[in-house]
């Protein structure tokens, strides 16, 4: 039955209980009208709209729960459907809905998945030409001005020597930045090396204590599922060292059952309510290129924490 005669019979059964009332019931109405016939005539209209608002409400009730899903659905959180029970027009719709949203996640994690590969390609060439070329480059002049410096006199020995030692730490800061776009660690050791590089050179530079906790005999990941691993953990350590005000960050890589988790917990200030910037969507890009879920929570004045679930046997988009 569509909606429209749905809610037409709806309405056929209200009042057509309320004429058999007034046809066979002993009530009449006088002219002018009785106090008592008006309380009549008053209660049966009030009974009349609540009947009608409630069947209203349950048939469509449906519409209801399905423009709350339209206006808050999330394609970064896959899987929100509603029910397909029954038939007619309100149960095809759903189905329709539910069957969009299916194919929208799908697209979503396809494009997702194409530009994060062109990104991580574009950071690979990028670090390339940084080590290649700006990183030669600076060795070249770092070597001249330590020639410079040896057969040169006071001050201007004293000057190049400053002008080394800046070279120096640019040179050092082109190589963290290679690092950061490439992580060579990750590529030549494997996802504990490069989780460990990672923090320690966190807490180098950003001043925070830096708590690991990673197990050991780790099921064997594929090179895509460790390369998200990796960038969940930077990231979740940049935002941490950002936005969090803390003072300790805790690491930690482990198995539950059939799933690996990755786990970073700050006990920074927190918020309450964990805000969805760019850094976590793209995190939770990241998570649906593996299908995995990422869950993040964060409680006032006890931290944030991130958390990305892996499952061992997990579903390619």
């Amino acid at each position: 039955m569509s909606l429209f005669w749905r809610i037409f019979a709806l309405n056929a059964v209200v009042l057509g209980s309320a004429t058999a009332l007034l046809l066979w019931a002993p009530v009449t109405v006088s002219v002018p009208v009785v106090l008592t016939e008006a309380v009549i005539l008053v209660s049966g209209l009030v009974v009349m709209l609540v009947a009608n608002a409630a069947l209203l409400r349950i048939g469509l009730a449906p519409l209801d729960r399905l423009t709350r899903l339209m206006a808050t659905v999330d394609l970064l959180r896959p899987g929100q459907r509603l029910p397909e029970g029954g038939r007619g027009e309100t149960a095809e719709l759903i189905r329709t809905f539910n069957a969009m949203l299916e194919r929208l996640e799908h697209e979503r994690a396809s494009s997702s998945a194409r530009v994060l590969l062109a990104q991580e390609a574009e950071r690979r060439r990028i670090a390339q030409e940084l080590h290649d070329e700006v990183g030669q480059s600076m060795t070249a002049i770092l070597l001249a001005l330590e020639r410079a410096a040896d057969e040169a006199d006071e001050p201007l020995r004293g000057e190049l020597r400053q002008a080394q030692e800046i070279t120096r730490g640019s040179l050092d800061e082109v190589r963290r930045l290679v690092r950061r776009l490439r992580p060579g660690v990750l590529e030549d050791l494997g996802l504990i090396s490069a989780l460990t590089s990672l923090t320690t050179e966190f807490a180098t530079h950003v001043g925070l204590r830096v708590v690991r906790r990673f197990d050991t005999g780790l099921p064997a990941l594929d090179q895509q599922t460790e390369l998200v691993l990796y960038r969940v953990a930077q990231e979740a350590l940049t935002n941490a060292a950002r936005h969090a005000e803390a003072g300790q960050v805790e690491v930690s890589l482990h198995r539950t059952g059939e799933a690996v988790v990755l786990a970073v917990a700050d006990d920074g200030r927190g918020s309450g309510v964990a805000q969805e910037g760019a850094g976590i969507r793209g995190m939770r890009e990241r998570a649906l290129l593996i299908g995995a879920t990422l869950d993040v929570t964060s409680q006032p004045q006890a931290g944030t924490t991130v958390r990305l679930t892996v499952p061992l046997l997990r579903k390619q988009p």
